[in-house]
């Protein structure tokens, strides 16, 4: 597409609101560095104990958080690839490589927990909502139950005893202290990579709307469990040395849902999605533990606490500490939004000219989607009924039909958002109704819906930047905003006249401004076919005239549009050739004047009072 080059070229302030640290950088600087120098400052070994263990459950929620704050996806049965971690330590150091120390086999504890979650997410991230959580509950516990019962390996209920440290006890707590420490950085960093990269986004239009995700070009599956993996490895190493600083591990403590528990109210408490709420979490959260088991017994009063700060944390700091303090920060900071948004008049930039030329004609006749005897039911209704439509390439098809005459439906079978009972689907010649929705982005299919399903959380500049038209590994690791994607995603948001709000998160558009970005979304892909569903459904006038023009505009430039559309005004000026849909099949097909006069679309649609008002205006 050649459009007229943005008025500014600047990436986002900032990459999502998870990245939003600035505040807090000198804060986090010093806190690190009394970290590094505490061991050498103090040899009290009851607050070295008490930071070792905190940084043991930061490690563990900045895992978490990856897969639960990222993607979306909570699992109640992270502490098992603890018990993974410890267990693989300590049966190489005492079965495989027998006196040889557990630390060198801290690695093998993180690919073995990493091969663990990559098999079971396989299983897992199949799942969605409460039956992910209770499948990892069931992980956890089916992990307790096989080492409670392979007692030929794990010896049982009597656990496994490491061999003690050998070094200076004035040295005493330094190597897991510090090992953990850096184990703790390692997390960190890896969730700042992830977040900053195309996997990142991946994962965050996941968490934000998944089956919206597959449609823009994001193959979920293997997001999901690489996601899952990621936020395994990490714990298994920290597994390793824990095993090794108690010296003895037991199956109920190492697998303890009580472990993971805490780990979620740690991220909850510190800012879920955030890069440092689970460590602040993690280290309000854990000392309290402390000071609860030691002064008042722990017992049912470390439970009646708990479950109080869950309950403060709820009502009083929905999002976190990190958030709520970052939120009013920007307040302060700023006490007028610097673009007025909601109610927003929408005026293309000058530099875009956009054409005013008629609708364009099919030029080669060849069919580009051609859909044959498609049924779909629900329960005792048929949506569908062996509906059968072809869309030649090249024109701007328009489909109507009353409420419920499966139009939507249809969308959702040629995008793959559902699928067909009977039927087939075929998009250039090739059959793509078995296709994944992601692999059908990749061929050239691009979507809208009816009510806007923009990724909220995102700026409007990632909502554009987010869509991918193939995949690849290499992919993955790319910087999720940057380079040529994002010049061509400021071109395409100058296109529909909404280059200057590219910073502004997504959720503070009005629906009008929501349908433009949308727009350039799934130009984003370079889609052959363009699925429109209602553009001009809830806005202004002068909107639906940008919106046309826009839509002239690229069919002029080679783009194929299927619209479904109730402002007939809209449809007989801009489409050509009309399908008509009624229960569930095709009755009319077209142009504008035929459909018109046909008596079938008369009775089922525009009815008399129409056939009488365009005679009228005949006159």
């Amino acid at each position: 597409m050649s459009v007229a080059q943005p008025s500014h070229r600047g990436l986002p302030a900032r990459i999502g609101s998870a990245l939003a640290a600035r505040p807090f950088a000198p804060l986090i600087g010093a806190a690190f560095v009394f970290l590094l120098l505490y061991p050498v400052a103090t040899d009290n070994l009851y607050y070295q104990n008490m930071i070792i263990l905190s940084t043991l459950l930061a490690i563990m929620g900045s895992s978490w958080n990856i897969i639960s704050g990222f993607t979306g996806y909570v699992s109640l049965g992270q502490s098992v690839f603890l018990g993974i971690g410890a267990y693989t330590t300590a049966l190489f150091s005492l079965r495989v490589f027998e006196g040889s120390s557990p630390f060198w086999f801290i690695p093998i504890s993180a690919v073995v927990a990493g091969i663990f979650a990559a098999v079971v997410g396989s299983v897992l991230m199949r799942t969605r909502g409460h039956s992910f959580v209770i499948l990892t509950i069931a992980f956890l516990f089916v992990m307790q139950i096989v080492t409670l019962n392979w007692s030929a390996l794990t010896n049982g209920n009597h656990g496994l005893t490491l061999p003690l440290p050998m070094w200076d006890i004035a040295y005493q707590n330094w190597p897991f202290y510090y090992s953990l420490l850096g184990i703790l950085v390692l997390t960190v960093a890896l969730a700042w990579w992830i977040r900053r990269t195309k996997f990142g986004m991946g994962l965050i239009a996941i968490r934000e709307d998944e089956s919206k995700a597959a449609s823009v070009g994001v193959a979920t599956p293997v997001y999901k469990v690489l996601s899952f993996t990621a936020s395994a490895v990490f714990i298994g190493a920290a597994g390793g040395i824990y095993a090794y600083y108690l010296t003895f591990i037991d199956p109920r403590g190492m697998f303890d849902i009580v472990v993971s528990v805490m780990i979620v109210l740690a991220v909850l408490l510190g800012g879920r999605g955030t890069l440092w709420g689970p460590v602040l979490g993690a280290f309000i959260l854990e000392p309290l533990n402390e000071i609860t088991n030691n002064e008042i017994g722990g017992g049912n009063w470390r439970l009646v606490i708990f479950g109080g700060l869950l309950a403060l944390v709820v009502l009083l700091l929905p999002r976190g500490i990190i958030p709520s303090v970052a939120d009013l920060w920007s307040r302060l900071r700023r006490r007028t939004d610097a673009v007025a948004l909601v109610g927003a008049r929408f005026e293309p930039p000058a530099s875009v000219r956009l054409s005013t030329a008629e609708p364009a004609t099919p030029t080669t006749g060849r069919s580009l989607l051609v859909i044959e005897g498609v049924e779909k039911r629900f329960g005792g209704l048929r949506a569908l009924d062996s509906c059968s439509i072809t869309v030649e390439e090249g024109t701007i098809t328009a489909l109507i039909g009353p409420n419920g005459s499966g139009k939507t439906t249809l969308f959702n079978v040629i995008d793959g958002t559902m699928a067909a009972d009977r039927g087939e689907v075929r998009f250039d010649g090739t059959r793509i109704d078995k296709l994944a929705p992601w692999t059908r982005a990749h061929l050239g299919i691009g979507r809208t819906f009816q009510i806007t399903r923009l990724f909220r959380e995102m700026t409007v500049l990632e909502n554009v930047v987010a869509p991918l038209s193939s995949f690849s590994w290499r992919q993955l690791g790319a910087d999720a905003v940057s380079g040529p994607e994002a010049e061509r995603a400021h071109e395409l948001l100058a296109f529909v006249g909404m280059n200057r709000f590219a910073d502004v998160p997504a959720k503070s558009l009005s629906f009008g401004q929501q349908k433009l970005v949308e727009l350039a979304q799934i130009l984003m892909l370079d889609p052959r076919l363009i699925m429109l569903d209602e553009p001009a459904g809830g806005i202004n006038p002068t909107l639906i005239e940008h919106m046309a023009a826009m839509i002239r505009e690229l069919n002029r430039q080679g783009k194929t549009f299927l619209i479904v559309e109730h402002n007939m005004p809209l449809v007989l000026s801009l489409c050509n050739p009309v399908l008509v849909l009624a229960a569930g099949t095709r009755i009319c097909q077209g142009t504008p004047s035929e459909v018109q006069g046909d008596p079938a679309v008369l009775d089922a649609y525009l009815g008399e009072d129409y056939a009488a008002g365009q005679a009228v205006e005949a006159r």
